[in-house]
């Protein structure tokens, strides 16, 4: 199985890496079985059902557990703040499981998009002041105006920058502790630092299709803020933020890939008709052994993009990002398909969890772009926009 990741890896890529960038250690194979089992025990599809429908959406238990008795939450955050001191391939395994389970904590948005900003910023005090509680579990995090188009503005208070405008679309926009903020300031495109329950900002959540992956529509009235970073590096900042939510979106779909084609296979080797199982029928065999190839290859993809996060001198992290995104947002459109057809009457209906993994796959397809959108910036990277051809 290592050598077909890994032979689609160069045959996506066509680049000389070396092929252990793309094989686990033996502590990210251990975090991943620890995880898996603790997982298993927390977040079945009943589990997740019960969860969305609270007021949060997700268990702040679960989210509790995961920071204190794992340390999924710090696991790529230095220690000077409170965290592990690992790399990304170590967070991109457990997203890979969280992915797998449909654990809806907001760890995206938490843990890798405001956690990344942060870093990305170079401040300090705002590093010292905020990751900590991140590492911990105690504080949840979001970025708002990276992925959508936000109408903000900031200007100077009495007492310090003020926040006003919309910024829609926010992951985890209704609970989160903590807001960061892309913004036109008087001095050009600026990062700020909101905490909503302090005042003059209102949180719409809004109806969306993946229950465990909330939204909300942010309206900044004059909300007090800080800034992050310096004047001039928020663009740069939000294409690098970008790029690592790619990355990571990436991971948590390989997990849901895994889990269809376990969920499905085991399904076909027991499920009988005309007295054999239905995956003995060979056109059921092909459809598995092509849904394999697939999954695979955006494995193969999704590695590659965390290699190349951890360490930009194994490839253009942009270039991956949006490879990975491509190859994985097509492999799951794929494989829930198949998880809802080979389920045969069953899959169709609200009874059974097939409906859960569909709803995350199609709204993973427009989070951070969709794969056509990818492929243009694919091309416009390559400097193949334009080609005939």
């Amino acid at each position: 199985m290592t050598a077909m990741r890994e032979a689609h890896m160069f045959r996506m890529f066509r680049l000389d890496v070396d092929p252990t960038l793309l094989r686990e250690t033996d502590e990210q194979r251990q975090l991943r079985e620890v995880l898996r089992e603790f997982l298993a025990e927390c977040c079945g599809p009943e589990e997740v059902r019960e969860q969305t429908a609270g007021p949060r959406g997700y268990d702040r238990l679960l989210w509790d557990r995961l920071a204190g008795e794992i340390g999924v939450h710090g696991l790529a955050l230095p220690e000077e703040y409170g965290g592990a001191g690992y790399s990304f391939h170590e967070l991109a395994v457990a997203l890979e499981e969280t992915g797998r389970a449909l654990c809806p904590a907001p760890l995206l948005p938490t843990v890798v998009l405001a956690a990344h900003t942060l870093l990305a910023s170079g401040d300090q005090e705002a590093c010292t002041r905020w990751l900590p509680g991140i590492a911990a579990g105690a504080l949840t995090a979001t970025v708002a105006g990276f992925a959508h188009p936000a109408e903000v503005t900031a200007e100077r208070g009495p007492d310090g920058w003020l926040l006003r405008g919309d910024a829609d679309f926010v992951l985890d926009g209704e609970g989160a502790d903590l807001v960061l903020v892309a913004a036109r300031a008087p001095d050009g495109p600026r990062l700020f630092a909101c905490e909503p329950d302090l005042g003059g900002c209102d949180r719409v959540p809004r109806r969306v299709l993946d229950l465990t992956r909330r939204q909300a529509l942010v309206r900044f009235r004059g909300a007090r803020a800080e800034p992050v970073g310096g004047a001039g590096q928020a663009p740069g900042i939000v294409d690098a933020v970008l790029d690592a939510g790619r990355t990571a979106l990436a991971a948590e779909q390989v997990g849901g890939c895994a889990h269809v084609l376990e969920a499905v296979t085991g399904y076909v080797s027991h499920r009988t008709q005309f007295g054999r199982s239905i995956g003995s029928f060979q056109a059921v065999k092909h459809r598995l052994a092509d849904l394999l190839v697939e999954i695979e290859a955006a494995r193969s993809a999704s590695r590659y993009a965390t290699a190349c996060l951890a360490d930009p001198a194994v490839g253009d992290p942009r270039v991956a990002a949006s490879a990975a995104a491509v190859a994985c947002c097509t492999a799951y459109r794929r494989a829930v398909a198949e998880y809802v057809q080979l389920h045969g009457g069953i899959g169709f209906t609200w009874e059974h969890p097939a409906h859960l993994w569909l709803r995350r796959a199609r709204a993973d397809e427009v989070v951070f772009g969709t794969a056509d959108d990818h492929r243009v910036r694919l091309a416009g990277i390559l400097g193949l926009a334009g080609r005939p051809g």
